[in-house]
């Protein structure tokens, strides 16, 4: 955080800061409730004296503003009745995600819609894994934990491939942990993207992996 990430949450608050951080949870999670399909990577939230600012970077902007604007109007009434004031200005801006596939949460839904169709997990990660190196990304690491395909025994696989530097200030890291929901209990879903370095320019490297990273052992299935 500050050297790679920005902050999602921007404003000054000091006896209201339970309460802003209490509504900035709330209008992420209505957000997130009705844009289910709509590839919602994150969303900021900005105060500046009376005006709220919510950016929301989606992968599919049309889904949220809807036909005419209506779904983004809709929205931005809902949260200006629920948790603002007459005095206070709402506005919902749209970003679109460039790359959705080097995005760790969009990653993450898609994985979840697959896995609750009971599409195999090991083809779950394969596809997410392959489809993000195709992207661009330098290094993937995914990993699903539960009861996993029904087993009596919970128990945890991963895959990956190419480097994922954990140790680096200024590697661009992408990582989300979500679960699907089964009838049979909650799968627990994690993502790890290396998009490249981030230098005073705030722009990722192009550099090429190293032999040792596209090795043998870096694409194996692990299993515990």
């Amino acid at each position: 955080m500050g050297i790679t990430q920005q902050w999602q949450s921007k404003w000054f608050a000091k006896k209201q800061y339970a309460q802003f951080l209490e509504q900035d949870l709330q209008i992420r999670r209505i957000i997130k409730d009705k844009f289910k399909d709509a590839g919602v990577a994150s969303v900021d939230i900005e105060r500046s004296g009376t005006t709220v600012t919510i950016m929301i970077h989606t992968s599919r902007p049309g889904v949220v503003i809807g036909r005419g604007g209506a779904g983004v109007e809709e929205l931005r009434t809902t949260v200006a009745k629920k948790f603002f004031d007459k005095k206070q200005n709402v506005r919902i801006t749209i970003e679109e995600v460039a790359q959705p596939l080097l995005n760790a949460q969009i990653v993450c839904q898609n994985m979840i819609e697959q896995i609750e169709k009971r599409i195999p997990f090991r083809r779950v990660l394969k596809t997410a894994v392959d489809q993000a190196r195709r992207a661009g990304a330098k290094g993937v690491k995914s990993m699903v934990a539960g009861r996993l395909g029904g087993a009596e025994i919970a128990r945890t696989e991963e895959l990956k491939r190419g480097s994922i530097p954990l140790q680096t200030f200024r590697a661009d890291i992408d990582f989300k942990r979500e679960r699907a929901t089964l009838s049979y209990g909650v799968v627990g879903i994690k993502v790890w993207i290396y998009r490249g370095k981030i230098f005073a320019d705030k722009k990722a490297t192009h550099n090429t992996l190293t032999p040792a990273s596209e090795s043998g052992k870096d694409n194996k299935l692990k299993t515990d």
